[in-house]
């Protein structure tokens, strides 16, 4: 098998169901794949919990996918909680701001997972960095957009001396083509298994498992992972 940092890939992987998605979505495409994880302080940080039990659960559905993962990184960045003010970093409602972002925008959030991930890609000699933004399903988070991406990309490049890309697979899908593209790649049991154990709820809460996965209901990432279930299961 090349193991090559040519088919070497990083994968932003929280523990939600857009990262295990594009951790699938690297495992058919690369012949060794790693995952980055980032304790910043985050309210759910229920999240990085889920992330063995994924890992070992991609682990079963696939021989090959056993046998391509890699090493799984956890990186600490309490100071990105520490300079934000936001309802993924603070005990405060969820709410809409002046501005027109909701307050669960992290300001530089995605811009410092991917410098970092870059960084450690630099030592682990990979070139590939995976990541689950997303402009069709999203806040309006400008560090989700496609030009976002692709300007970093650049930036890390010339920055860094290497060739970095940067894949975002789910940027142009809605969540309920993001399910379709987990049951592409693993079937029925990767989209149960990222049902069972991966998590997406604001509020951290894991008390009820609805059709969908575990979570309140109700904040703004529940319900559109909701909505993506019925307009997946409709279809």
């Amino acid at each position: 098998m090349d193991k090559t940092p040519e088919n070497a890939a990083l994968v932003l992987f929280s523990g939600g169901q857009d990262s295990a998605t594009c951790l699938a979505w690297a495992l058919s495409r690369f012949a060794r794949v790693e995952t980055l994880g980032f304790d910043y302080g985050q309210r759910h940080a229920i999240e990085l919990e889920c992330r063995a039990t994924l890992i070992e659960g991609f682990k079963r559905l696939k021989p090959e996918w056993k046998t391509k993962l890699g090493e799984a990184h956890m990186l600490a960045i309490p100071t990105l909680a520490e300079i934000s003010d936001t309802a993924l970093t603070r005990d405060i409602a969820i709410e809409m701001e002046e501005g027109g972002l909701p307050n669960t925008f992290v300001p530089g959030r995605n811009l410092l997972f991917l410098t970092f991930a870059a960084a450690l890609g630099y030592r682990r000699g990979i070139r590939h960095i995976v990541g689950g933004m997303c402009e069709t399903d999203y806040s309006g988070y400008p560090d989700c957009r496609d030009e976002t991406i692709k300007s970093l990309n650049v930036a890390l490049n010339q920055g860094m001396g290497r060739d970095f890309e940067l894949h975002t697979p789910l940027m142009w899908r809605d969540k309920a083509q993001t399910w379709a593209l987990a049951h592409e790649l693993g079937g029925e049991a990767l989209v149960d298994l990222i049902v069972q154990h991966s998590h997406t709820c604001y509020l951290g809460e894991r008390g009820a498992l609805h059709d969908w996965g575990y979570g309140c209901g109700e904040c703004p990432a529940c319900r559109l992972r909701a909505a993506g279930w019925e307009k997946y299961k409709a279809a």
